[in-house]
């Protein structure tokens, strides 16, 4: 008897190899590693102390900023390829193809491969899914893992078996140790989905739910506990925590400030600050409203950028893919305003991510990076309905999928639509449903067009217009960087495709050829943005896509690191006398060079934020008496951690910078010097020894 074995679809192979380009190509070549997360790997490959605790520095000094599960999987992957920047990315570039496929496999079974094929392409061509995931970041993974974890829940619906249930929960707490509440994001869908599809009673549906949920309680929170119960003399102190806590990490700096905007440290927060999650220098908005800080190619303290941040067009320098339409002035576009929680304070325009309001992902400063799709998957959704109300009992199993992704959806929309701080990076949240609902919607809305004579017909020359007319106005405010051509010809050809489904309806023969056509039209330019940190290079520290990395890429990589002053190194090594840590200073942003490129343990007395309260003048005094650390790169003009700076001031002999600085470095160091001085510049970096 012959098997019967499946064909591989072409077309998914083809899409899945154009992720793993668009992902990893010239990883190798490109240093497109964030040097804070690049740093801890590199110590925790160095000891399982360092490994179980996420230490940033070799010494077990203080933690990052997230939990260890991604960095996990880092570090083993450096463990076998060892300590390199691709090394590092290749897991993150991994798993946003493998999100590609699981998003194909799971919509196949209920909306057919066409759909499936569609949302698939789309997931691989979400420009900020691309820039994330050639990087280091942690939100690729996440992504993945909650893929996964939906996977799981679809299988227990459609088995009934609670094994996969407990799976589908299991993973989202293995997310929350990625990247703790944002992993919660998808809760409301897991749960809906849940209790409205599966074929039980609903005794058994409340009694499974609330074993899941204690899984996901368990296996979220049990590397919290066991740290936070963990003497704190024997393990790092937790890193952008200000009570050395890993729950009050989760649920305020990684939790509520999100939300309503970060406050912790910014009473003494200051340029060093930028780091993983940075927190930008007080004061630096602009008088105009616009932040010189919202650039991810921010000017260097050259004396290039205004004093109110403006270029000659009205625009801040800071506005790179929060590009402003034609006429804009503030960061206006669809929504307006600078109302909801956080107000501009906690970060709502500084990373230019646009103003809170209910159309903000429609606002130029985050529809480039995300929102290419998002009216053809709405239009996409309401036909789903209409499809559904017309034939209930049929289309019944697909209703609930959709409810599934639509609940992804709207609570995380609505949280990036609200939130007081967050980065572009993080918009890789609404892929996914973005993705499936544009398969989902292409499969409801062609299949009215196909079969229904009335206004329901219609749908899907609607939806080609609309979304066309909406990436017209997303290009518009591109225009200096590519100019008006890209506007032009998708103008003509989605007015082109419009006319063609409206005049021909029930002459064409192929009308699924022109209607795939059509979106391809539509995929045009996500197809260049996509491309765009593979042309143009692409930020670590904040990743996005777009035309303005053309001439930004690579200088806010240079503003939010460091490089290792050869001339400082030599004289420490020369001058060490046996200490544990080469130097001191306040942020990782100094710190990350020396770990990663020097071999050197290096203090970070306030994490990346220079902030943390992880030393009392006292304790520091007695690490000095121990001979743990006697030299100090002091900032001028900093504000964190001023009792520690005042004392190291007062203690210390000030080096002159001539004994530690050739003519060649101290030209190349200058500009890192101006920024570690902190907002307004002011005195340069100083050099303190501290001997008692």
């Amino acid at each position: 008897m012959m098997m019967n074995i499946k064909k591989p679809d072409i077309v998914l192979i083809l899409i899945l190899l154009a992720a793993l380009i668009l992902n990893t190509y010239n990883i190798w070549q490109d240093d497109a590693a964030n040097q804070y997360y690049l740093a801890a790997v590199k110590s925790m490959t160095q000891s399982f102390h360092n490994f179980f605790y996420a230490s940033f520095d070799p010494s077990g000094f203080v933690t990052v900023d997230k939990p260890p599960l991604v960095l996990w999987i880092q570090t083993t992957f450096a463990l076998v390829f060892g300590v390199h920047t691709w090394s590092v990315i290749l897991p993150q570039a991994l798993a946003g193809a493998g999100s590609v496929f699981l998003l194909y496999i799971m919509i196949k079974p209920r909306f057919g491969k066409g759909a499936a094929r569609i949302s698939a392409l789309v997931m691989a061509l979400t420009p900020i899914a691309v820039a994330v995931s050639r990087t280091n970041n942690i939100d690729s993974m996440l992504v993945f893992a909650l893929l996964l974890g939906t996977w799981c829940l679809m299988r227990a619906v459609k088995q009934g078996r609670l094994i996969w249930l407990l799976a589908a929960f299991g993973m989202a707490g293995l997310g929350f140790n990625m990247k703790m509440l944002q992993a919660f994001m998808v809760l409301p869908a897991f749960l809906l989905f849940y209790l409205i599809a599966a074929n039980a009673k609903w005794k058994k549906k409340i009694i499974s739910t609330v074993l899941s949920l204690i899984v996901l309680t368990g296996i979220s929170l049990s590397w919290a506990l066991v740290v936070d119960y963990t003497s704190a003399d024997s393990r790092p102190y937790v890193g952008s925590s200000q009570t050395n806590s890993v729950l009050e990490l989760a649920f305020g700096y990684n939790g509520t400030e999100r939300l309503f905007g970060q406050t912790t440290g910014n009473a003494r927060g200051d340029m060093n600050g930028f780091g993983g999650d940075m927190q930008p220098p007080n004061g630096s908005s602009s008088t105009n409203g616009h932040s010189q800080a919202q650039n991810r190619g921010m000017q260097p303290p050259n004396g290039n950028s205004s004093t109110n941040g403006s270029s000659t067009n009205g625009h801040s320098q800071a506005q790179s893919g929060g590009m402003q339409p034609p006429g804009g002035g503030g960061q206006g576009g669809f929504g307006g305003g600078n109302g909801g929680p956080g107000g501009n304070g906690g970060g709502m325009n500084i990373f230019g991510t646009g103003s809170a309001g209910p159309l903000r992902l429609f606002q130029s400063a985050l529809s480039g990076q995300i929102s290419w799709l998002l009216p053809f998957a709405l239009f996409g959704l309401f036909g789903m309905m209409i499809s559904w109300f017309r034939d209930r009992r049929e289309k019944m199993g697909q209703m609930k999928e959709t409810l599934f992704w639509t609940a992804w959806l709207v609570p995380v929309a609505g949280f990036f639509s609200i939130a007081g701080f967050f980065h572009h990076y993080y918009l890789i949240m609404l892929a996914p449903p973005i993705a499936a609902l544009s398969g989902i919607g292409w499969f409801a809305m062609y299949g009215l067009y196909k079969n229904q004579k009335d206004w329901a017909s219609y749908l899907l020359p609607a939806a080609m217009l609309i979304t066309a007319a909406f990436q017209v106005y997303i290009l518009s405010g591109y225009t200096s960087q590519i100019g008006s051509a890209w506007m032009c010809v998708l103008g003509i050809l989605g007015l082109g495709i419009t006319m063609a489904l409206l005049m021909l309806k029930r002459h064409l023969p192929f009308g699924k050829q022109l209607a795939i056509i059509g979106l391809c039209v539509l995929l045009l330019t996500p197809v260049y943005w996509s491309a765009t940190p593979l042309l143009y290079g692409n930020s670590s520290v904040l990743p996005e896509a777009g035309p303005q990395l053309k001439t930004s890429a690579g200088s806010s990589g240079g503003m939010f690191s460091s490089e290792v002053d050869t001339s400082l190194l030599s004289y420490l090594r020369k001058h060490n006398t046996g200490e544990e840590y080469l130097f001191a200073t306040l942020t990782t942003v100094t710190v990350a060079p020396y770990i990663i490129d020097a071999d050197e343990s290096v203090m970070a007395l306030g994490g990346f934020n220079g902030t943390d309260p992880i030393l009392t003048v006292s304790e520091l005094k007695n690490l000095v008496k121990e001979g743990k650390v006697k030299y100090f790169l002091i900032p001028g003009n900093n504000s964190g951690n001023s009792e520690l700076v005042s004392w190291i001031k007062k203690h210390g002999t000030k080096i002159s910078s001539d004994e530690y600085s050739s003519s060649a470095s101290s030209t190349n160091s200058s500009a890192q010097q101006s920024m570690r001085g902190g907002p307004g510049g002011g005195e340069q970096t100083a050099l303190y020894q501290v001997e008692l």
